[in-house]
């Protein structure tokens, strides 16, 4: 039999009663709930990723439904939940967080191959039975990769539009960022929004397939391609968009509300004609998307940040696919105004990290810092400087 963990800041599921550090969360309630959703779909097993509908690397709080229903908070993981089961697999940077932050309803899978995913779902969900997630949450690659480990077993995999982990969440769910959404001034960016829409659309022309729409889905497309910036995700300044840009219209899905009057005049400034961004709902992305599809079109999208939800609304001869959009494409190229601004923001850093180092000299040997004190000290000296929007991530410090 193991020797019972030494450790007292892991969890122990083999003694009896199990032994929780104070870290662990209890998510008994909340699989309760999770599985009261899953008897209504009439499902058997909820694949539950820890990415938002736009691919992004990092995520809002209303987003962390990995995080909510686990308590696991490492930035990257799947959980499967069934009526009896529930695991979470993550890679090995998580590991010993995953066992001091869930409870004993959990099994720690330490991996993430959606092959080991798949032989689990398959032990744990019976012939005949379906497995549903929400597809506006999974990517295309992601999506095909579970439709092949199931393929053949008997198993459905079962796209649901309404989302479980919201429904089980409920109002204590956290609400939609209502910051400003703004421009980001000409003096940074070295090409207005108009002349960024004339380069795609130019791009359009020019290729072989000639299609009529570009759809974007990553945050920084949009972001970049109107020169505007919100803060609705930690360290990254971006906000809940989708854009369709047409040969001849604008859409941009957007909380409209939430924009500043600079960029709302900005964006309208161009009314009526090509050049016209036209306003629409953030959730009404979809219902524009099956309505244009309906015509004599070709859309051109950018698999690597295209959930698998928006891919299948669009039929599959009107598809122009590549890994990225030709929008990710042009924002890697950096104009000469935005290489000027780069070198000028390293060296506003260089100059906080040499007052780190002077500080660190003389306070280290007096025994008064610690990682936390010196993380917050670069953080104040970074903030002190000209144009400081916040880091990029947070401080990650470490001595010895």
């Amino acid at each position: 039999p193991r020797a019972p963990s030494t450790r007292n800041d892991i969890r122990d599921c083999s003694a009896d009663p199990p032994y929780l550090p104070p870290t662990a969360t209890n998510t008994t309630a909340r699989l309760a709930a999770l599985r009261g959703t899953l008897r209504t779909h009439g499902a058997h097993a909820y694949i539950v990723p820890s990415t938002d509908a736009h691919m992004s690397e990092y995520i809002s709080e209303r987003d962390a439904r990995l995080g909510w229903l686990t308590g696991f908070t490492g930035s990257e993981g799947t959980a499967v939940v069934t009526q009896d089961k529930a695991a979470l697999w993550t890679d090995s940077r998580y590991w010993t967080q995953a066992e001091r932050e869930l409870d004993c309803n959990w099994e720690l899978q330490r991996t993430t191959s959606i092959e080991s995913i798949g032989m689990w779902i398959l032990q744990a969900v019976p012939a005949g039975g379906s497995v549903s997630l929400d597809p506006f949450l999974f990517s295309i690659d992601t999506w095909n990769s579970y439709s092949r480990a199931l393929h053949g077993s008997g198993r459905t995999l079962l796209p649901l539009e309404t989302n479980l982990v919201d429904q089980a969440w409920g109002d204590q769910r956290p609400l939609p960022s209502s910051s400003e959404i703004y421009s980001l001034p000409a003096e940074f960016t070295g090409s207005s929004w108009q002349e960024k829409v004339a380069g795609i659309r130019q791009q359009m022309e020019q290729h072989l397939r000639h299609p009529t729409a570009v759809l974007l889905s990553g945050l920084e497309e949009t972001a970049w391609l109107f020169n505007l910036r919100g803060d609705d995700i930690p360290y990254n300044p971006v906000f809940y968009s989708y854009t369709l840009l047409t040969n001849t219209t604008i859409s941009l899905f957007v909380e409209g509300s939430r924009l500043s009057v600079a960029a709302r005049e900005s964006l309208r400034s161009g009314c009526p004609g090509p050049l016209c961004v036209e306003l629409q709902d953030y959730g009404q992305v979809s219902a524009h998307l099956r309505r244009y599809t309906q015509g004599n079109v070709t859309v051109w999208v950018g698999t690597e940040y295209t959930t698998y939800g928006l891919y299948s609304i669009i039929p599959q001869e009107k598809l122009l696919e590549e890994s990225y959009s030709p929008v990710m494409t042009a924002k890697a190229v950096k104009n000469a105004h935005e290489q000027e601004m780069l070198r000028a923001a390293h060296v506003r850093d260089a100059v906080v990290v040499i007052q780190y180092l002077l500080w660190l000299e003389k306070t280290v040997p007096q025994g008064q810092v610690d990682e936390f004190s010196g993380a917050r000290h670069i953080d104040a000296l970074r903030r002190a400087q000209e144009h400081s929007r916040g880091p990029s991530f947070q401080s990650i410090s470490a001595s010895g």
